[in-house]
């Protein structure tokens, strides 16, 4: 079979999820999103993602067009002990041969049972049947365990399509047998978190800085709402220290824009959020009109948040912004509900209300009804309020509902990291 990658120093992969729940739209695909971010640590490049149906023509067409295009093809999904699971069936007429009962995996599959007090059906006792020229890959998690397949040069792995499974068989043996089967040399990854600039804007700003990389280390944007995500690769090329060579170059970065980057690291900006105020030992209220308990659910989602989060109020309506919040009527009547003199009203009146170190609010329209001529869909306030300044911005959105939201909620948490003293600060 003809190999198309034409460079030998670049393992090309290609994953296949088999289900007709993720074509119906029934299951969100999360296992090729974490089979790609892994293979990328360990240096294989993936070439191709396919979703398929339960079907055997398809799953033996997508193999033969797979083999052509990468080295390593991963699948998961079919492997079930019901009649609409066919992805072993189908592997083992593929490659011709016959089922075997592998002894390690019937005694897996037993001792899952076991463990729940139930005995073991022939229809599971038939999961324990493997290719007979696949290698087993343990499942510790579950029943169906996976297969590795060596044939013309190619590496074939088919997993079980529940993630937590999948994953376990990934990190615990598929991804080391790869990294020994090609010798795959050292990659180290570096990741920089940004807030408050966008994609463009920030690879003009850092043009200089990239353009001067070493040779053996790349740039990723990798944006997402409201933040981007840089991801520095390194490839060891035994001239030196990787580790060394690439935080050198994440220092000239932090030095360059300091006021954007808010973590170092997988790191999200609640997470980030809450270790700043957890670290100094300070304590944050919330009081929200556009975004309906959006800001409190992102501090609450990290665990540990109640060190820093005493509570919040969803001031949708006006009455409860005065009876509840005592933001002024006066206020309301002259300025708006979506006015810097409120947003500022709702923030100190929260923190005094909660007795906290910070309170952080938000009003405005979320669309995609509300706007005014004067104040259009997407017209935001926030403010942030701490015993020495109550701070507020305006924030113009043009997008969905669900997306104003989502952007007001990160902007008034990136207020709070700008807000607070310079020792305080992330970055």
């Amino acid at each position: 079979m003809q190999k198309l990658n034409q460079n030998p120093n670049i393992v090309l992969a290609e994953i296949i999820t088999i289900g007709d729940e993720i074509l119906y739209g029934q299951v969100v695909d999360t296992n090729s999103a974490f089979m790609g971010a892994e293979l990328g640590k360990i240096g294989i490049k993936v070439k191709q993602i396919t979703s398929i149906s339960d079907e055997a023509t398809h799953i033996k067409k997508a193999l033969d067009e797979a083999r052509t295009r990468a080295d390593v093809i991963l699948i998961t999904g079919g492997l079930g002990p019901t009649k609409d699971d066919l992805t072993k069936k189908t592997l083992a007429e593929y490659f011709g041969v016959g089922l075997k009962l592998n002894e390690q995996s019937l005694v897996d599959v037993t001792e899952i049972f076991q463990r729940y007090g139930r005995e073991v059906t022939e229809i599971n006792r038939q999961q324990a049947f493997l290719p007979e020229n696949c290698l087993p890959v343990r499942n510790v998690l579950g029943t169906a365990p996976g297969m590795w397949f060596e044939v013309d040069g190619k590496i074939l792995v088919s997993m079980p399509g529940v993630p937590f499974e999948m994953k376990r068989m990934m990190t615990d043996i598929v991804l080391p047998r790869l990294q020994q089967h090609f010798g795959l040399p050292k990659i180290n990854h570096k990741v920089i978190m940004t807030i408050g600039i966008g994609e463009s804007f920030l690879a003009e700003k850092i043009a200089a800085w990239e353009d001067n990389l070493p040779p053996n280390i790349k740039l990723a944007y990798l944006p997402k709402l409201g933040s981007v995500r840089l991801r520095l690769t390194g490839l060891d090329n035994g001239t030196g220290d990787l580790e060394t060579e690439m935080q050198q170059e994440v220092d000239k970065l932090s030095q360059l824009i300091p006021e954007y980057i808010f973590a170092y690291g997988e790191v999200s900006l609640p997470e980030a959020i809450g270790h700043l105020l957890k670290e100094h030992y300070l304590t944050i209220a919330t009081a929200e009109s556009c975004t309906g308990g959006n800001v409190a659910q992102k501090l609450t989602s990290i665990p540990g948040s109640s060190a820093y989060f005493k509570g919040g109020l969803i001031a949708y309506d006006n009455a409860v912004k005065v009876e509840q919040l005592g933001v002024s009527e006066t206020t309301l009547q002259t300025f708006g509900a979506v006015s810097e003199e409120t947003v500022k009203e709702m923030a100190e009146n929260i923190r005094q209300l909660l007795k906290t170190d910070i309170g952080l609010a938000t009003s405005g329209i979320a669309g995609p009804t509300g706007g005014t001529p004067e104040k259009p869909v997407g017209t935001i306030w926030i403010a942030y309020a701490d015993a020495h300044q109550t701070i507020a911005r305006k924030l113009s959105y043009n997008k969905t509902r669900e997306i104003n939201i989502e952007y007001t909620t990160m902007a008034a948490l990136n207020l709070v990291r700008q807000s607070l003293p310079e020792i305080f600060r992330i970055g």
